[in-house]
């Protein structure tokens, strides 16, 4: 196929040509990975590169990459190796002569010291899709990576949500795009000069708050090396329609909620809550507002089927349509299994190709493993939360799978929320209408003093 880009496109492909070291953040649907592989190929013909390590999530790593350079007559010469699988599959992926070795993000402390052994760093170029889930620098990944950045000569780190929770995601990121030339070289320095503690407990600090004027200089400062794009900017999307459908439970199911959230809630009256307290406290009763919930030796009890009796009327509204469910906990995809036999989990790319072929018409994923690089959107246009997630980043990415480029419908986004549950409290929070870490806890609060009163 003819490779026709857009002028943002072009845009995007120069400032990866122009700079060694830099972000690219495009919305998801504007075509990151075409435009990244244009680059290279141009990179590699101009003997700028000649070696590039391409570090993506699983799925994508085994699917995304290769098969988008298939689809392009530009591309067709590159050629690609897997590093993917047993030891013995990983070393010999490496041992086959390419230009684009492509590893999923776990096997990378594994691939630095693997070349660590032979003192030899064959890769001038490194691509990091999905460059916010290096935002933890504590994480394996983030001191794998920071070990090669003095043999690299090119990197590119590549994102549609840079900082879904928050600022203080961005320090490590750019630090490896920058070594700590723009935000510091620590990140306790990082939020000295730009954040205020938000909620904490004496000298424990749970979160933190950009100061007045933090966000703008921060911008300012990585302006130089990071290009940000939205798709409202450049592409004319189609309609996207998001419809919340109340869930009403049954009196006994609803007593069952309110009585495991008032045992779970009253013995933190008088205490400090924290995000990590709120955030277990909220997945239980998440588990009870989707219809089931886990015992401690991890068997699950079904208590209502109010939510399953939902997506099938969605279902049979669709009249046909092929219908995308997101789930958010194990029972829950067991369940609709129970309920819908001809329901099919998405695993790996065959589920991709049957869904865009339109040969599955019941479609359930995890939004954590259909969250980044799958293209779904050829398949259908009807999309339901069974199960909210409380990570923006997940949620943003999940919709992106049906929602973006080459999307020729209006795509419905169906939530199904329990009336008067903790469904309620994740929606304001996904919608933007609460900060994550702050619903939370205060959510969990004003549950304690209901209960107290």
């Amino acid at each position: 196929m003819h490779y026709q880009p857009y002028p943002y496109q072009e845009a995007a492909m120069q400032w990866i040509m122009e700079h060694k070291h830099c972000g690219l953040f495009l919305e998801m649907g504007l075509g990151k990975t075409v435009v990244t592989l244009t680059a290279i190929k141009a990179l590699i013909e101009n003997f700028a590169v000649s070696r590039v390590l391409v570090v993506a999530p699983l799925r994508v790593a085994a699917t995304v990459w290769q098969e988008e350079a298939g689809k392009w007559d530009h591309l067709s010469g590159l050629r690609f190796s897997k590093v993917l699988g047993s030891r013995t599959e990983r070393e010999a992926a490496l041992r086959r002569d390419a230009d684009i070795y492509v590893i999923n993000r776990e096997n990378l402390p594994w691939l630095v010291d693997y070349h660590a052994a032979t003192r030899r760093w064959p890769y001038d170029m490194i691509v990091l899709d999905e460059l916010s889930s290096f935002k933890n620098p504590k994480a394996e990944r983030f001191k794998a990576i920071r070990r090669t950045l003095p043999a690299v000569r090119r990197i590119v780190g590549l994102t549609g949500t840079p900082a879904p929770n928050g600022l203080i995601d961005l320090w490590s990121q750019i630090y490896l795009l920058d070594r700590g030339e723009r935000l510091g070289k620590f990140i306790g320095r990082y939020r000295e000069e730009f954040f205020i503690p938000g909620h904490r407990n004496g000298m424990v600090v749970y979160n933190w708050v950009p100061a007045n004027g933090a966000p703008a200089e921060i911008f300012r400062r990585i302006s130089d090396i990071c290009m940000s794009m939205t798709a409202a900017d450049y592409l004319r999307m189609p309609d996207r329609i998001d419809i919340n459908v109340p869930i009403r439970l049954p009196e006994r199911a609803r007593k069952a909620y309110q009585t495991l959230e008032q045992d779970l809630v009253l013995p933190m009256a008088g205490e400090a809550i924290t995000a990590q307290n709120a955030a277990v406290l909220a997945g239980k009763l998440l588990q009870l507002s989707n219809g089931a919930i886990y015992d401690e030796d991890g068997r699950y009890h079904p208590v209502h089927e109010a939510k399953l009796d939902a997506l099938e009327d969605l279902v049979e509204a669709a009249n046909g349509e092929p219908v995308l469910v997101y789930y958010g906990f194990q029972h829950d995809r067991d369940r609709i299994l129970q309920r819908f036999p001809e329901a099919q989990v998405l695993k790996g790319p065959e589920e991709v190709r049957r869904w865009n072929n339109g040969e599955i018409k019941l479609l359930i994923a995890h939004p954590a493993s259909a969250g980044h690089g799958l293209n779904l959107q050829q398949g259908g246009h009807i999309m339901v939360w069974f199960g909210l997630t409380w990570s923006l980043e997940l949620y943003q990415q999940a919709n992106a799978r049906l929602y973006r480029q080459g999307q020729s419908q209006p795509v419905k986004i169906y939530h199904l929320i329990t009336e008067d549950s903790v469904d309620e409290g994740v929606l304001k929070i996904l919608t933007g209408k609460a900060e994550r870490q702050d619903a939370l806890i205060d959510a969990v609060k004003g549950r304690i003093e209901r209960y107290e009163s």
